[in-house]
Order: structure tokens, then sequence, then C-alpha cells
């Protein structure tokens, strides 16, 4: 192994970068430092601080951090103002979390003046790729160690075997816990792995763990108000919120309304084919009522650009390439077109659906007086489209007249 004087491990206090923190010790003779975010997984951050001392962290080396709202102003909203989905479908709840987590890392091993960075990705995945790509943009020279890429450990058993001989703690993990491999945010939670490789069968309703089944929801529909303020939602009937705040409200309703699944094979950075299934209630709400605003206040021409310009913008998210100066080129684009993306948007609720049912905004570009069926009173000109028309069709006019002196 090279030599590694301190290194920055993300760590959950599972099972992987429990024994990931072990074998570090172990194999590189280094000293560790334990990083812990929270960024709304919905599980208990402070057990990873016992388990980190009972596997010989000093106190002072274990850093656990709340950054549910940074996740959500600066990383969620910015990515929903572009309305990014990746392969039509996908909210991108985990690609969003990744460049989140590499800063922090990167900013704690400048701290304590640590020369390399670890994670717990898989050789196999796409995280690998996010977070690399994420430590090397903040921090060109650091050194990173990716067990799984390096050691022989490549199965649950032998994982277990490892945790079991080195006094790890996996009193939970032989016959209990989920059976799928999970991710979880504020914004979304992921399940992969044993039945799901099947792309054929579907997942039993008891995987899903935060949304009621739309067969389960209410029967009554509920109506919720968005208030906007340059493209960002900043309060919920009438209630100002935090943008934590806001997303944690959205998950409920989603929930209690059997909003936000997702059953998805989708096409990895690394080459593969994968299947997931994914719960993004909120996101979901998120999602409808923004486009439902933009549809009031964004220029047509402002609109059809963004629109192009998304399927890029969720890639290079998607691939890990949130710190790369293209994404951050478009997002200054979409942050400008946000500046009139004010005003209300409401939603109704139903078992599984979002339907938008009214908005409004004192920037919105909608005239009554132009576009209704009744008199106009001369606002517009029908006879004006028929020119309009002749102008539009003169290249396919020129084209049939060329094909017809050929015959």
């Amino acid at each position: 192994m090279s030599e590694i004087n301190k290194v920055v491990l993300a760590y959950s206090g599972g099972l992987d970068t429990s024994v990931i923190l072990k074998w570090l010790q172990d194999n590189y003779q280094c000293e560790v430092v334990t990083f812990t975010a929270d960024i709304g997984q919905g599980e208990e951050v402070e057990p990873a601080r016992k388990k980190a001392v009972s596997l010989g962290i000093k106190p002072e080396n274990i850093y656990i951090d709340d950054l549910r709202e940074e996740f959500v102003r600066d990383f969620v909203f910015p990515m929903f103002r572009a309305n990014a989905i990746y392969e039509g479908e996908y909210l991108l709840g985990t690609s969003i979390a990744r460049p989140l987590i590499a800063k922090r890392q990167i900013e704690i091993a400048n701290r304590v003046g640590a020369d390399a960075v670890s994670h717990g990705c898989t050789g196999k995945g796409n995280d690998q790729v996010r977070f690399e790509l994420g430590y090397y943009a903040l921090k060109p020279d650091v050194k990173v160690i990716a067990p799984w890429r390096e050691w022989d450990l490549l199965s649950r058993e032998k994982l277990l075997n490892y945790a079991e001989a080195n006094g790890i703690d996996i009193s939970n993990k032989r016959n209990g816990g989920s059976p799928y491999s999970m991710d979880a945010n504020l914004l979304h939670i992921s399940y992969e792995g044993t039945v799901l490789e099947d792309p054929a069968r579907e997942p039993e309703e008891s995987m899903w763990l935060w949304t009621t089944s739309p067969e389960n929801a209410p029967n009554e529909a509920e109506y919720v108000e968005l208030e906007y303020a340059g493209g960002d939602i900043v309060a919920i009937n009438g209630h100002a919120m935090s943008p934590a705040a806001v997303l944690t409200e959205l998950n409920r309703l989603g929930n209690k309304h059997g909003i936000g699944r997702l059953d998805l094979v989708e096409n990895r950075y690394v080459g593969m084919k994968s299947r997931g299934c994914y719960e993004t209630p909120g996101g979901t709400i998120m999602l409808k009522a923004h486009r439902a605003i933009e549809s009031i206040t964004l220029d047509r021409e402002v609109a059809h650009l963004k629109d192009e310009l998304m399927p890029k913008y969720a890639n290079l998210i998607y691939t890990g390439y949130w710190w790369a100066p293209e994404r951050k080129m478009m997002q200054q684009m979409i942050d400008a077109s946000q500046a009139s993306v004010n005003g209300w948007v409401r939603l109704k609720l139903y078992k599984g659906g979002v339907y938008v049912v009214g908005r409004d905004s004192a920037d919105s570009l909608f005239d009554a007086r132009i576009a209704t069926f009744d008199e106009d009173g001369g606002a517009y000109n029908h006879a004006d489209a028929a020119g309009f028309i002749r102008l539009n069709a003169l290249r396919m006019r020129i084209a049939a007249h060329h094909r017809q002196l050929k015959k």
C-alpha cells in the first residue's frame, strides 16, 4: 500500500464502511477521520459516533454534520430550477447528494491535514465516479482510496466474516435488516438488489418504506398551494418555510397520497443497465408545480431552450459532473431564467397523482385579452396569420415545386 498518513472516510456506521474503517487501519497503517453526513436519510446518525469510537477513532476525529438545509438550498433547489430528470423518469435523488458529501469531505481533509479520502462505493456503480470527480475537482492532488477496487472482500459473507474476526458488531446483520441495497436522503430513497435484479418481477409492497400505496391512499383529494420566488418554493399554504422544511412537508404530503414511486431500468455511466426502484414523493410534487409556474412566467423560446438543455444538464448530474465548468455555466443560464418565476401554484393530490388546478403570477405572460375565444376587441388581428403561415410554408412550397418540375 502507498504511504498514507491520514485519511477522511465517508462513514455511515453500517457494515461496509465499518469494515472499511478497520481495513484502512490494518492495510494502510494510517490515522482515520470519519465523516457522517445528515442529509435527511431518516436514520439516527449519532450511532455512527459510538461505532467509530468502538473502532478506535479519537473523538476529535469524528465529524457528524447536519447538511439538510445546505443540501436542499444549494443542490436540490438549483437542480429543480432546471426541471432535471434522467432518461425521462429519474429525479436524480442519489446523484445530487454526492457532490455535497464530496465537498464537505474535502473541507474536512483540508482542516485536519489529511492526504487522502476514502469511500465505500463498489466498482460497479455510478457513485464511485461521482465522489471521485468531486474530490479531484475540489482538491486535484488528493489521494483516493476505494477499497472495493482493492480488496478481496467481494461478497456479503466475506464482509460479515471479516467483521466478526475483527470485533465489529454485526448482531443485526446476520438474520435481519432489509434485503435491498438502499440509499436515502431528504429527496428520495432507492432500492436495488435481490429480486429487483430480475426486471420482470414486480417488487413486493413491503419494500416501499416512504409512500402509502395508491390503493390505500385517502379517498378524498387534498389541495396544496405553493408560493414561488425566483424559481424556488418559499411557502406552502401561506406558511413561509426554509428549503429543507419545504421538502420535508412535501414528502409528508406525497407519502400520504401515494405519490412518487418509480420502477426504472436505467443506463449506468459505467456501462451496464441496472434496475432500481425509487420513492421521491416531495420531488415529484416539486417538478409538476415548477413546470406549472414556468408555463405562465417564461417566454416561449426561453422555456423551449431550457427543455433542450435539460437532458444535458441532467446527464451531467447523473454522471458526477456537478463541479464541472459546463454544469456551472448552464446553471448560470438556468438561474437567470428564474428571475420572473414568481407566484403560486395550486395542486390537487389524489391516489398517486399530482394535478395542477391553478397558477398565477404578477409576472405572468398569459394575456386573457389575446388568448380568449370570445371577441378580443382588436387585440389580435386574425388576418395576420395568413402571411405568417405562407412565410413559414415557403421552403416547403419551393421544395414541392422542385419535385413537380423533376416529374
